[in-house]
């Protein structure tokens, strides 16, 4: 199984390479990232959060622990759109186990992506999709969990993580929740 790479890993701050769309290799590697993801119970993961310095992502924000996997595969998605209210929700991250914390995005996104067989696609959402979405690409730009949030809660979200880190936790656990200041 692919190792998730945790933060502050020098390869999740580089922004990632476009994929060929007709590379054959992309198929396995997206099945090893699901396996990763479901693994570590997470609803999305990118590419280089298993080392991978490429514009992929793979997720599937209805999975529920049995038998429903139904991954999407996403090769060099684009963000086309953001619109909505902004939104603040928890979010935690495969590479930053052990915390959640308060994100601040728009409500809706609508991406623009290549499938595995070689279709332009498009895929739009709210609520957990469009969170997802947009973390996602987010790494796919270079940008951690801590790089999303507020500059107020980096500087508390930090420390729970190195807290989280100390105490063992693992890609898939937000026992620290991190909450912004009132």
């Amino acid at each position: 199984m692919l190792k998730i790479v945790l933060s502050p890993d020098p390869g999740l701050a580089q922004v990632c390479e476009p994929c060929d769309p007709k590379d054959k290799t992309l198929s396995k590697l997206s099945k090893q990232m699901a396996h990763a993801m479901y693994t570590n119970d997470g609803c999305g993961i990118a590419a280089p959060q298993v080392g991978v310095n490429k514009r992929l992502i793979v997720i599937d924000v209805d999975y529920t622990g049995k038998n429903d996997r139904d991954p999407l595969v996403l090769i060099n998605p684009e963000i086309v759109e953001l619109s909505g209210d902004m939104e603040t929700a928890h979010e935690g991250c495969l590479s930053c186990p052990g915390v959640s914390v308060p994100v601040t995005r728009p409500a809706f996104a609508r991406v623009q992506y290549t499938g595995l067989d070689g279709e332009l696609w498009e895929i739009e959402g709210d609520g957990l999709l469009g969170r997802c979405l947009q973390h996602e690409i987010d790494h796919l730009n270079g940008r951690t969990l801590f790089e999303s949030c507020s500059p107020e809660v980096r500087i508390r979200a930090l420390a729970a993580y190195e807290e989280a880190k100390a105490a063992g936790a693992r890609p898939g656990e937000t026992a620290i929740v991190v909450e912004e200041e009132e």
